[in-house]
């Protein structure tokens, strides 16, 4: 077994620790991460930039540490951006910025990455490291367009590693499989047009509010009854907008939602269904709709021979217990990258009660230092020649 101080319990924060929780304070939309691309640039500066090249591409951040004898090159992705949500945590660093959380993780993942980075401008192995701080993960989705910039293509990895961390896990275990891992998404925007009028005249007028309730029930049938139940698919429509007053019979109203597959071809066959049912919508209740399929995730697909390698060198070294999970129905732009790029994407334990995504979750900060000494105790054995 690989043992380290850092992985130790602590009486105070580690350095790491407390970067999170700074980053925790300055969350941000997608492509508007301004005060965490200058809080990232800052201290990288504080790195000796001997063997350092740093690079922006719009909100998000590049470094490549240079090897002593490259052959190849490693990637780990953070993600950077924050969600438009309400913080109720316990925390006494709270987000300062009201309506804005971050409650994906995506502060973990960033310092993990700035701890990776600072091991090995500390500590040189053979091999160059880039590291990709990408903006826009929850939306529009940075990956693809970060993938195609010129700004990486010098840089581009050999085969990346990426985190996402997850609270049903205990610290100490991460999760993991060959093959898919996430699922395609697509976000679901539908507007439904009709006629406005007084509410003691219905005759006269076309209801958005009865169209859109009848669409929310239409649309579930087609994980029932069109799709093999032995697949996998999810439409999920978490927001209704419609009227403008109780007395008012709503002209308009907006649904807004998210579709998520196991399989591409599922996928085409979610969004064929949708447009016929909208179409017959259009008929029956005599309005306009309008469908914007907004941002696709490809499915994250762990590239095996790499997966299957980390995994028996996990379970070798005993630096955290791994478990080999099933897939999940969330969704990750890194996808992109596992599809040009030879990698895979693990699950990080944080053991805390209440889900990604939630108000009130609060990870549990020991697995940042664990994680850092998990990846690069890894990036430096593949360096050593554990695998060609």
């Amino acid at each position: 077994m690989i043992t380290n101080s850092n992985t130790s319990l602590r009486t105070e924060p580690s350095p790491f620790v407390e970067i999170r929780r700074q980053l925790h304070q300055i969350p941000e939309p997608g492509y508007a991460e301004f005060k965490t691309q200058q809080f990232l640039l800052d201290y990288i500066l504080t790195l000796n930039q001997d063997r350092l090249e740093t690079r922006t591409w719009r909100t998000g951040i590049l470094v490549n540490v240079k090897g002593t004898a490259p052959r190849k090159r490693f990637g780990y992705r953070a993600d950077m951006d924050g969600l438009p949500i309400k913080e109720e945590t316990s925390y006494a660093f709270q987000s300062a910025h009201p309506g804005f959380m971050h409650a994906c993780g995506h502060d973990v993942h960033m310092s993990i990455g700035l701890g990776i980075l600072t091991h090995f401008v500390q500590h040189p192995i053979r091999d160059d490291i880039t590291f990709i701080f990408q903006p826009a993960e929850e939306g529009p989705g940075g990956a693809q367009p970060m993938l195609e910039s010129e700004e990486l293509q010098d840089w581009m990895p050999d085969t990346i590693v990426a985190l996402h961390i997850a609270p049903e896990y205990p610290v100490g275990t991460i999760a993991t499989k060959p093959g898919i891992l996430f699922a395609n998404t697509s976000e679901l925007f539908i507007d439904l047009t009709g006629k406005g009028g007084h509410a003691a005249f219905p005759h006269l007028a076309n209801d958005m509010v009865i169209t859109a309730c009848q669409l929310v029930a239409q649309l579930q049938t087609i994980i029932s009854r069109n799709i093999n139940p032995l697949d996998s698919a999810v439409i999920t429509i978490g927001k209704i907008e419609g009227g403008t007053k109780q007395n008012i019979i709503a002209e308009k109203a907006r649904l807004e939602g998210t579709i998520r597959t196991l399989s591409a071809s599922t996928m085409t066959l979610v969004k064929s269904r949708i447009e016929a049912l909208t179409a017959g919508m259009e008929t029956a209740y005599d309005c306009k709709v309008d469908i914007d399929y907004g941002a696709n995730y490809r499915q994250v697909f762990n590239d095996a021979e790499t997966t299957e390698h980390f995994m028996g060198w996990v379970r070798e070294t005993g630096i955290v217990q791994l478990i080999e999970c099933t897939e999940a129905m969330t969704g990750e732009d890194f996808g992109y990258f596992l599809e040009k790029i030879p990698g895979f994407m693990f699950w990080l334990g944080v053991e805390t009660p209440y889900g990604l995504h939630h108000s009130k979750i609060e990870p549990n900060e020991q697995a940042i230092d664990l994680a850092i000494h998990l990846i690069s105790s890894y990036f430096t054995a593949m360096s050593d020649g554990d695998q060609e």
